[in-house]
């Protein structure tokens, strides 16, 4: 009897086995990312109600300000429980098989983060206690800045889109500039908008959540690189951590997160953009549609459009006044629509409906034909301006709120 040949392998066999292991290596990074969001979102939610405890028992409760729109003194520090849930969060990623490729000694960007975070809550919590001085606080946020900077967490490529478009490869001093520059920007846009129950906590999970869903895109689009991995875990705690808190802080709110938690959110958001943004060289991508190709940077400033528009009225409208840009007043958007008529929660949830619009648009640009994500961003914009529950009655007789508003 004659026995059969062997069969020769396939020539393509293994480049099929090294596709099968990077999805297998993606699935696995799905299930723990999801995971990892759970956690955060737990340890805050369980937190969020001990710091209350030991808020209200010691007395520590903020007084009415002329700019607040509550009338009840309530507590604070809500950051704290916060930036609790975040960091158990990322402990548990740094154990799980796949995630622990974003961390040391891989990658520094992770510890990069926490080291930041610290200095930022730190500081968040000294104000929610005693008020810090508004010089004080910027040297406090650039100090968690420059820290995250110098540990390994920077922009190091930008891209021009201009002429042919051009990948810039950033020096170590413009590296850290920008870097600095842009967290201190998304701090202080968190920070200023954070004026209303769950309006920032929800605007960070909108915005974290779109962040994280571009990452996740990276992550499938490269079979698992490990530049894909630490946003993705930075945008996942932050998520969590986020919806863990609302149900504390959502309209009538029982715990305020207070500069500790707008500050940490704008931190980790930019912590997020920046490991996204700032190392993807997208002149690899070829001549593609400029919406894909700068989807990077769309969905970073997408995802916080409104409160940089916020914080840039803000800050015009001071100066021309002759005022500090950090002086505090009553004419935020969020104040311009409450007095045109809208009720606390709908100001609120339309805030929300206008972030999620943009930002989810930005990243189906991203993830389906370009066609599909332009009817998804006009549909949304139109349900905003004209469908949004409750727009109409809120215009009612509104004309001459809004004039006084706009003075």
């Amino acid at each position: 009897m004659c026995s059969a040949l062997p069969r020769k392998p396939s020539l393509h066999q293994p480049a099929r086995r090294r596709i099968r292991a990077k999805w297998v290596r993606v699935q696995a990074s799905l299930r723990e990312l999801g995971l990892v969001l759970l956690v955060g979102l737990s340890l805050a939610y369980l937190t969020t109600g001990v710091i209350r405890y030991l808020m209200v028992r010691s007395n520590w409760m903020t007084e009415i300000r002329d700019r607040d729109v509550h009338t009840i003194p309530k507590p604070r520090m809500g950051g704290v429980a916060m930036f609790t849930g975040f960091i158990g969060a990322v402990f548990l990623a740094d154990q799980l098989p796949a995630l622990t490729r974003g961390f040391q000694p891989i990658t520094p960007e992770m510890n990069a983060v926490v080291g930041g975070a610290v200095i930022i809550v730190m500081l968040g919590a000294i104000d929610d206690l005693w008020e810090l001085d508004a010089l004080t606080k910027i040297i406090g946020q650039l100090l968690g800045a420059l820290i995250m900077s110098l540990l390994g967490l920077n922009w190091t490529l930008l891209y021009i889109p201009f002429g042919d478009g051009t990948t810039v490869l950033l020096d170590q001093f413009w590296s850290v500039v920008i870097t600095v520059l842009f967290t201190v920007t998304l701090i202080n846009a968190i920070n200023f908008v954070d004026g209303l129950d769950g309006l920032a906590a929800g605007l960070g999970m909108i915005a974290g959540g779109s962040i994280l869903l571009f990452s996740l895109t990276i992550l499938h689009d490269q079979g698992g690189m490990v530049s894909a991995y630490p946003p993705a875990i930075i945008a996942a705690g932050l998520v969590g951590v986020c919806a863990g808190f609302l149900p504390h802080n959502f309209e009538p709110s029982r715990i305020f997160m207070g500069d500790s938690g707008s500050m940490l959110i704008g931190f980790l958001l930019a912590a997020a953009s920046t490991s996204a943004s700032g190392k993807i060289n997208m002149g690899l991508y070829g001549a593609v549609d400029m919406v894909a190709l700068l989807s990077p940077i769309i969905v970073v400033l997408a995802a916080v459009a409104i409160p940089l528009l916020d914080l840039v009225m803000a800050v015009v409208r001071r100066v021309r006044k002759g005022q500090s840009p950090f002086s505090a007043d009553k004419k935020h958007l969020h104040h311009r629509l409450l007095t045109l008529g809208h009720s606390h929660r709908n100001v609120v949830l339309l805030l929300y409906t206008w972030v999620f619009v943009v930002a989810v648009g930005a990243v189906a640009y991203s993830m389906v034909p370009a066609a599909v994500g332009h009817r998804w961003s006009c549909g949304g914009v139109d349900f905003c301006c004209l469908g949004y529950p409750g727009a109409g009655e809120a215009g009612q007789g509104g004309a001459a709120a809004a004039a006084e508003a706009g003075d």
